[in-house]
């Protein structure tokens, strides 16, 4: 069954987010080849660690658009992962409202359409 529209943003808005992670990927590459780093051992973990995060958010992406289950629940959580970033980039003697914001709004906006995808995604399990 093809997916509907609201599968389709939901899925854009986390390919957009695996695409601006993927940016950030190449920002800490060259900062870690640059010498503009403190730590390389922590450097590279992070690398790592969002290299990871790039593929999970563009695994869940395809598979939201595929209307398969587990990349909704991914991406749900992927959301409240991203919120939670945007509540400490609030919050903390270096706290910034702005960018904050610029972090919570596209997780909020696929935190509500993944959310509206599974339950349009609810009756067509109920038909099995």
């Amino acid at each position: 069954m093809a997916s509907s529209t609201v599968e389709r943003f939901a899925g854009a808005v986390l390919a957009a987010e695996a695409l601006t992670l993927l940016i950030v990927l190449g920002w800490q590459v060259v900062a870690l080849i640059g010498g503009d780093t403190l730590d390389v051992p922590s450097s590279l973990a992070l690398i790592v660690l969002t290299a990871i995060a790039v593929a999970a958010l563009a695994a869940f992406a395809v598979a939201v658009w595929r209307r398969v289950s587990w990349g909704r629940s991914g991406g749900i959580v992927a959301q409240l992962l991203i919120l939670a970033v945007a509540l400490g980039a609030a919050t903390g003697q270096y706290g910034d409202p702005g960018t904050a914001v610029l972090i919570a709004v596209p997780g909020l906006a696929g935190f509500i359409l993944l959310l509206a995808a599974t339950r349009r995604a609810a009756p067509d399990r109920d038909d099995r």
